[in-house]
């Protein structure tokens, strides 16, 4: 039988129009003829060849690409529509996309077992068996198509055995019912094709007859043809309730949606009694509604003495009870069991029969005697004379010839009458062998085979007969098939037969690694199916030098590099490696020259190699040469060490430090001489510095002149700089001074009293000042920094004196007041003097005479002011004066 993966049209990428097109001559071939027809003519331009050509090899191409094009869709249909979506995931990828697909696979699940749960509140125990199989449509490797022994894809069209609920590629099975029918037809039948025999299911042998050979693609329950794939149903499925009869028939149908698999145990509730028909209904599972009330039954039993003792049950078993009792004949008793009551013993009955001159012959019976065989009419031995003697007398024989049958069914016993069996045929005839070929003079008795073996071949078709004198009906091969199976794996049990051979029935555990998970698969899928996820620690060895491995899930293949830390003891110290463990790493192996550029470089191959610990890398903490620092170093390198700062060691001099880089001192490796100036710090206050060459000890005392200004900066003054740096205080003031009089002034505009001196001058001034009454008559003397504290106050002369001038000046203000009056007492009669005039004035006279009188005003006023004002002031003197002289 072929499989499906060899059938047309079917894997490999090449569909029945890419055959057909390669079935096809080519283009040129097609073209030769017209070329060579061209050729000829000596009046045809070139071009048209070249077009053809053009044509034909662009025809070519858009050929071309429309089978690529059919094929890598086809490619991408079949990898979408397989029904294991993480086949060759990686197994870092596999933890996100495995949780991805579970939550999917429940979410079918639960929507194909809703209406089951909803009936049971829940329960599920009695899905598991349905689960499975439901389950099995997204395991990977799981569904399997026993005949090709190919995948069974989403998208593919299948049919399902309704005995052992296998899946098997439409196509397959119907070439399978097929090629069953007609081996039977060709075996069995003499006019070939003329019956129908049934064919079997390649797994559970469950017989079809001829009409129910697939020939559409149906859902599991058979309502929808052609079922669409939906990623959200299970596949094969079309979503809508099952409703098939339940198995025990109870009447209810099947509530999960479209399933493969068998039907769940029916969830209905019932009202049913108990087994024995005592209690009352109770609502009982409609596929576990037989119960028992525990009551004693108390039914009678066959044996018609007890009654049954058992607690409430469906049919009463025999009674164990064991009692007395007597055989049929009523000669012997017995103890036996009450469930068999009749039993014969071994004698003969040995009754009187009805002649009363025999005996009855029967074993132990019940009843009345059967009556004497010799009482009927008898013959003599060769049937030939009937005589009615008494049953007392023998029948003797009759003298003829006996003449029965012999044994060969040829001839007759040519004997008198005689009592006994006849002798065996020994007449002497021709007899021809059971195959024909050959004929021989034997006796009758004697069965004639020849010694030639039959030639022909056995109904496997594949062995001859062989057997000695055959008579064509040549019977079954009895050799074993001994073909290997599809698996690759068995051999044929079956007898030797003609055509394919059934299927592998074997199913084959792929375990994980460790053992814990397996996955059932048929025989021969094993290689290709993935081991099955294992949620157990992996057991594997350690293939390092660690005790035991990282924790991690057991796995397909090798374990993953060890991540634990090395801790191996390294070399010259007693630190151990921290590096992750480094016993078996990739390592890529060294390429082999090429000989020249025709050869062409193989790809990089890696082999496992153990490396060392690398060279220790723990910080110690180390001091440098000059000690200046403490610094980690690495212990593989561990030593002082020059950290390239000065190195800062006091010099000979005392003085100075080293200016060389960080350097370690040995007897041939010393510090430098010092060949700077001395720079040691002077006294305080002195700006010079020291004539020596870099000493040590203290410098000589300063015998310099310092030149300074005095306290209040004006003077210069030329000091010994050794007695102003060992002055003191009081000393250094009395050297910075120039014995002359402060310039400096105070705050009430005095000049400081005192001799030159540091800081701000004292506010207490001693130089007298006069201070006045508010009146300035009286006069007093006051020290200037006690002035501010002193007040003069007037006296009663000066009160009369200001009352004196207040008078006076309360004179000129009338004086003046008066003098307003009279001015405006004037203007006044200046208008009334207009107004009496009247008449019409012409502008010009009345302008003038308006100037006229603001120049007589103004001369007025102007008088009025050279006269008034040296009189107010000679009469403002003289009260001055004499209030001066009171």
């Amino acid at each position: 039988m072929e499989p499906a993966w060899r059938q047309q049209g079917r894997g490999r990428g090449r569909s029945q129009e890419a055959q057909g097109e390669r079935s096809r001559p080519p283009q040129k071939e097609k073209e030769k003829p017209e070329l060579m027809g061209g050729v000829g003519g000596k009046t045809k331009s070139a071009a048209k060849p070249e077009r053809q050509v053009g044509v034909s090899v662009q025809s070519k191409f858009e050929e071309i690409r429309k089978s690529n094009q059919a094929a890598a869709k086809r490619l991408v249909e079949s990898c979408i529509s397989s029904s294991s979506d993480d086949d060759d995931d990686d197994d870092e990828e596999v933890e996100v996309k495995v949780a991805n697909n579970d939550g999917k696979r429940g979410k079918i699940l639960a929507s194909t077992f809703t209406t089951y749960t909803d009936q049971t509140g829940g329960d599920a125990t009695g899905l598991v068996r349905t689960g499975q199989y439901v389950s099995d449509l997204f395991q990977s490797g799981a569904l399997t198509c026993l005949i090709c022994i190919g995948s069974v894809k989403r998208t593919q069209a299948v049919w399902s055995c309704s005995s052992c609920f296998s899946l098997f590629h439409l196509p397959c099975i119907q070439k399978w019912a097929k090629d069953s029918a007609f081996l039977v037809s060709s075996i069995t039948d003499e006019d070939f094709g003329q019956k129908l025999h049934p064919w079997p299911c390649p797994k559970c042998r469950a017989e079809y007859p001829p009409s129910a050979t697939p020939n559409r693609y149906t859902c599991y329950c058979g309502k929808l043809q052609d079922p669409p794939a939906d990623p959200w149903l299970a596949p094969h499925s079309c979503g809508s309730v099952c409703q098939k009869e339940l198995k025990p028939t109870c009447g209810h149908t099947c509530l999960l949606l479209c399933h493969p698999g068998p039907c769940p145990p029916c969830p209905k509730m019932v009202s049913v009694s108990c087994l024995c028909g005592k209690a009352k209904p109770l609502p009982r599972r409609c596929s576990n509604k037989a119960w028992s009330c525990q009551q004693t039954c108390s039914k009678l039993l066959p044996c018609k003495q007890h009654t049954c003792t058992q607690p409430c049950h469906k049919e009463c078993s025999p009674c164990p009870r064991v009692s007395i009792q007597r055989c049929l004949c009523g000669r012997e008793e017995a103890e036996r069991s009450c469930s068999s009551p009749q039993w014969t013993c071994p004698q003969v009955c040995g009754s009187l029969l009805s002649c009363g001159n025999h005996t009855c012959e029967v074993l132990c019976h019940d009843g009345a005697c059967p009556p004497c065989p010799r009482s009927v009419s008898r013959a003599c031995p060769c049937g030939k004379t009937k005589s009615s003697l008494p049953c007392t007398e023998e029948v003797a024989p009759c003298g003829d010839t006996c003449d029965r049958p012999l044994s060969c069914g040829k001839h007759t016993c040519s004997m008198r009458c005689h009592r006994g069996s006849c002798e065996t045929c020994r007449q002497e005839v021709e007899k021809e062998c059971r195959c024909g070929k050959y004929r021989k003079l034997m006796s009758c008795h004697k069965e004639y085979l020849c010694d030639s073996k039959c030639p022909k071949t056995r109904g496997c078709q594949r062995h001859q007969c062989r057997r000695k004198c055959c008579p064509g009906n040549c019977p079954p091969c009895d050799q074993s098939c001994g073909r290997s199976l599809g698996c690759r794996n068995h051999k044929c049990p079956s007898g030797c037969h003609q055509g394919s051979c059934y299927p592998c029935p074997e199913s084959v555990e792929v375990p994980c690694s460790c053992g814990s998970t397996v996955l059932s698969v048929p025989c021969g899928r094993e290689r290709s199916t993935r081991p099955p996820r294992c949620k157990e620690t992996c057991r594997q060895p350690p293939s390092c030098h660690h005790p035991s491995r990282e924790t991690h899930r057991c796995h397909p293949g090798p374990c993953p590099p060890c991540k634990l830390p090395c801790l191996l003891p390294l070399r010259r110290c007693s630190h151990t490696c921290p590096l992750p463990c480094h016993d078996q790493v990739l390592v890529k192996s060294q390429q082999v020259q090429l000989a020249g550029p025709w050869e062409q470089p193989s790809k990089p191959a890696f082999v496992q190699k153990a490396l060392p610990c690398p060279p220790c890398q723990v910080p110690i903490p180390t001091a440098c040469f000059g000690e200046h620092e403490v610094s980690p170093v690495p212990c593989h390198r561990q030593g002082r060490f020059s950290c390239k700062r000065p190195c800062g060691r006091p010099l000979t001099c005392g003085n100075h430090d080293c200016r060389r880089e960080c350097h370690l001192v040995t007897d041939g490796n010393k510090c430098d001489v010092c060949d700077e100036g001395c720079s040691k710090p002077r006294p305080p206050g002195c700006p010079h510095t020291c004539s020596r060459p870099c000493h040590p000890g203290n410098c000589l005392t300063c015998s310099q002149m310092t030149r300074r200004r005095c306290h209040c900066k004006i003077s210069m003054l030329y000091v010994e700089c050794t007695k102003l740096t060992s002055a003191d205080q009081q000393l250094k003031v009395k050297l910075g001074s120039c014995n002359n009089q402060c310039p400096k002034e105070l705050s009430c505009g005095h000049r400081c009293k005192q001799v030159c001196h540091p800081g701000v001058c004292a506010e207490e001034c001693q130089q007298k000042v006069k201070l006045r009454c508010p009146c300035k008559r009286i006069k007093k003397e006051f020290l200037c920094a006690l002035s501010g504290q002193c007040v003069v106050q007037c006296d009663d002369v000066c009160r009369d004196q200001q009352r004196k001038v207040s008078k006076v000046k309360e004179a000129e203000q009338r004086a003046a007041q008066e003098e307003e009056e009279k001015k405006l007492q004037e203007e006044l009669e200046a208008f009334e003097k207009r107004q009496q005039r009247g008449g019409r004035r012409s502008k010009r006279r009345g302008r003038r005479e308006e100037g006229e009188d603001e120049a007589g005003g103004n001369r007025r006023r102007w008088w009025s002011c050279v006269v008034l004002v040296p009189l107010g002031g000679a009469l403002l003197s003289v009260a001055a004066y004499y209030l001066l002289t009171s």
